[in-house]
């Protein structure tokens, strides 16, 4: 079954949502920074996921503050 929320709770649940995801950029940045050159293949994997935090970071951030943040294109 699909809850109802109104639209304080969706902006609550997107700000966690945006702190959850600038905890693990950090995290995965840490790592992959970290395993350069012990585990380059690590440290790969590691990118690709900061990457990814980072552009949903990104997209969150749009989302809660609207042009407040540079864009592309």
């Amino acid at each position: 079954m699909t809850d109802v929320v109104d639209s304080d709770e969706l902006l609550r649940r997107m700000q966690r949502a945006r702190t959850c995801a600038r905890r693990e950029e950090e995290a995965w940045r840490a790592r992959s920074l970290g395993l350069r050159t012990s585990d380059p293949e690590g440290a790969r994997e590691a990118t690709v996921r900061w990457l990814a935090y980072e552009t949903v970071l990104s997209v969150l951030d749009e989302i809660l503050t609207p042009g407040s943040h540079p864009t592309e294109g």
